[in-house]
Formats: structure tokens, sequence, C-alpha cells
């Protein structure tokens, strides 16, 4: 009887292996210069080409922007006599027109939608952008587009709007009634930890990494975590979905956030990965019974 063949690693690109040795030679020069380069890796977002279905998504949308700390923010709205706002937040070289499943479906729903380019992120201005700068960016088009009854945000769309945080309904009561997230992650260091490992980063580059976050921004890389700050995010009801084959974030942050937030409803799915959960029937279904 045959054996099965037994499955191989893809080979390395070529360009990963030159990165990794121009970053370990500019590291043996000076930390300081190899750090100026993966940083600039870290939070350039590439700007993948248009998915065929895009344009369709963003069709019936009414298009404007919103300033956001020298950035200028494109957003989008479907349906504004719709009876409640919800707003959509997507993740890292994501766009707006991401979530054209997930619009359609809430409006259908009789929901006001809004969603947004982030910084440096489809037809918004910017090459580079941050956790709180994408964060600043969904606070400014919150606070243009009135009272929002939910947010429902994607990997590091959920980290920004959560772990920064955002301060939504800041006129009112401060309070979000509903915050569904997708595919979050845990640990915002771990997230950086997974980019040193790709780029094989010397300890004393991702050192330095970290210690750029406290003097830019007076806190740890930690304390943007959801693990961390979730449980104190002002939310009426707040539920996470998070695919146990996610290829990006690994499902055990999933439950560490759980774990962490007990007022968390944790919806965990399966053979969704981390972007098939944003367009799949089941998962809309779930947000739009969740929101009523």
């Amino acid at each position: 009887m045959a054996n099965d063949p037994t499955p191989t690693t893809p080979p390395e690109p070529a360009a990963l292996k030159l990165l990794r040795l121009k970053l370990r030679l500019q590291a043996a020069v000076s930390t300081e210069w190899a750090f100026g380069a993966a940083w600039r890796i870290f939070t350039t977002p590439r700007r993948l080409p248009e998915k065929h279905w895009e344009a369709a998504a963003l069709a019936g949308a009414r298009r404007f922007s919103v300033p956001s700390g020298g950035y200028t923010i494109a957003a989008y709205e479907w349906n504004p006599a719709g009876r409640r706002t919800v707003l959509l937040v997507h993740g890292w070289e994501h766009r707006a027109s991401f979530w054209g499943a997930m619009a359609a479906g809430l409006v259908a729903a009789g929901y006001r939608v809004v969603a947004l380019d982030g910084p440096a992120h489809g037809a918004s201005s910017g090459r580079r952008t941050t956790l709180p700068s994408f964060a600043r960016a969904v606070q400014a088009v919150a606070d243009s587009v009135g009272e929002v009854y939910a947010v429902v945000a994607h990997s590091f769309g959920a980290a920004a709007s959560v772990g920064v945080p955002v301060q939504f309904n800041q006129a009112a009561d401060g309070q979000l009634p509903r915050l569904v997230l997708l595919a979050a992650p845990g640990s915002t260091t771990a997230v950086a930890q997974r980019f040193a490992a790709l780029l094989q980063l010397p300890p004393a580059v991702v050192a330095r990494m970290g210690r750029h976050i406290r003097e830019q921004h007076g806190r740890d890389a930690e304390s943007f975590s959801l693990t961390q700050v979730g449980r104190r995010f002002p939310a009426g009801r707040a539920l996470h979905f998070h695919d146990r084959a996610d290829e990006s974030i690994p499902f055990a942050e999933a439950e560490e956030i759980a774990a962490n937030w007990p007022a968390l409803t944790f919806r965990p799915t399966t053979s969704l990965g981390h972007n098939r959960i944003m367009r799949d029937e089941g998962v809309i279904g779930e947000v739009v019974a969740f929101l009523g």
C-alpha cells in the first residue's frame, strides 16, 4: 500500500531572506538603524490590489471625509435613514469595502451603517500608521456621525477600538450599547513578537521597539491588549467571534480574552479563518440578532 506523501513546507520567499539579512547587517552596525528600518516596515500597510467585488460593495454608499491628526479619512455611509448607527472598523491592510457583505446584512435589518478607511488604508491619506493613530481616526469618524449604537470591529480595528480605546458617545453617557469583535488579537505584545520572529529581529532591536512605544505613548505595548483592558470597555453587551483555524491570530488568544472579560459572549467558529469570518452568512445573521 502506497504511503501518503509527506506535506512539505513551502520555501521562504527570497525577498524575505534578503530583508532578514539586511536587518541583521544593519543591527550589527547600529541597533538604532535596524530599529528605524524595522519600525518603518511594522507601521507601513501594503496597499493590496482591489478585489473584483469591492466596487459593488461601495456602490450604494455615500462617501465623505473627516480630518484626523494630519490624515484625511475616507468614510462611507449606507442607509442614512436607518434607525440606529453601526460603525464598522476594518483590520490591518483592509479597507471599508471589505465590509460589503456585513454592511448589506445590517442595511437589510434596518440599520444606518458607517465604515471608514483607516489612516494609510484605502482612500484615506498617509503611508504609515500606528494603533493610536488608527484609533484617533475611528474616534474622529465616530464623533462626526452622532450617536453610535454598535461597533463591529475586525482584528487590528478591534485592538484600536477597544485597546486604546476609542471613546464612543461622549456627548451622551459614554456607553456603547453593543460591541462585536471579529478575530481580535488578545495581546499587542504577541503581535509584535510574531512580527519580530518573522523578520528574525535581534533582541536589542525588539527591546528598542518596546522602548519607542513607551516614549511615544507613555504606556507599555501590553497595556493596549484586550486581555488587559477589554473588561473595562464601557459596552452594554459585547460579543466576540474567533475561528479555531485563524491563521493570523491564534485561537488561544481569543480564549484568553474571554477568560479575562467575564461579561463578553464568546462564539468560536470553524473553518472561516481570519478573513472569511467577516462575510460569513451565519456570522452576519448572529451579529444582526445580537444587535436587535
